[in-house]
């Protein structure tokens, strides 16, 4: 079945994937994981892009963003990409390609699916058993978002902000939700949403969504159409 082109929306955050090739290593050390937090953030200041969370794993990084421009997105993620693998090459002997394909992305529900995505890719590093708590991974924005340290990367989405009118208690309110966590079902589906393509929201935000592309925004159900009576 052939892939269904990307679906970017500008003033929407985008959930990214991008993985290395064949599940290779695509940062070995601190100074790769800096190189791609620089990276990111002079792109995202460059095409118009708000980075509102993300995490770095040893063959892999996700992002949530919010783009100004439908077209800001794959500019950004390009350019990313290019300049990464040129100083990833360069500076470990080696050539040829480092991304499996293309990024994978789909649009998110901001009042509904935001801050649940957030939450997701804080618990990546525990899940992938690179730390204990999400607190104690350095390359995710948790610390950001929970007051622990600061970034000029992360640019908090309205949803974040709705926790709390204070700074503090949006930062307690984050910390809360984190804590408490998804379960396997929504990680999953909150994954398998952005790698497949498939919106990730409200029915409501979905036929809106629907209405604004022709192309179709979530999974067809499993089996035929229904057959038309042609019966007078």
């Amino acid at each position: 079945m052939a892939r269904l082109p990307r679906l970017t929306l500008a003033s929407l955050p985008h959930h990214l994937i991008q993985r290395g090739n064949n599940g290779a290593q695509i940062f070995v050390d601190a100074a790769d994981y800096t190189q791609m937090l620089d990276l990111l953030r002079e792109m995202a200041r460059r095409f118009g892009v708000d980075i509102h969370a993300y995490a770095l794993l040893p063959s892999e990084f996700q992002l949530l963003a919010t783009p100004d421009t439908a077209e800001g997105l794959p500019q950004f993620m390009q350019s990313v990409g290019r300049s990464y693998v040129r100083y990833f090459n360069n500076r470990h002997g080696r050539s040829g390609t480092l991304w499996n394909g293309r990024y994978r992305a789909n649009v998110v529900d901001p009042k509904q699916f935001l801050l649940d995505s957030m939450v997701a890719l804080d618990w990546l590093p525990v899940r992938a058993g690179l730390a204990r708590e999400p607190a104690d991974y350095a390359w995710s924005s948790y610390g950001h978002n929970a007051g622990l340290r600061y970034t000029t990367l992360v640019h908090a989405h309205p949803s974040f902000w709705a926790l709390g009118n204070t700074p503090f208690a949006r930062e307690a309110g984050y910390k809360a939700a984190v804590e408490q966590g998804l379960s396997a079902e929504q990680v999953e589906t909150i994954e398998q949403s952005a790698l497949r393509g498939w919106a990730l929201g409200s029915p409501q935000f979905v036929a809106d969504l629907q209405n604004r592309t022709q192309r179709r925004v979530v999974r067809q159900r499993a089996g035929r159409p229904p057959k038309l009576d042609s019966t007078p």
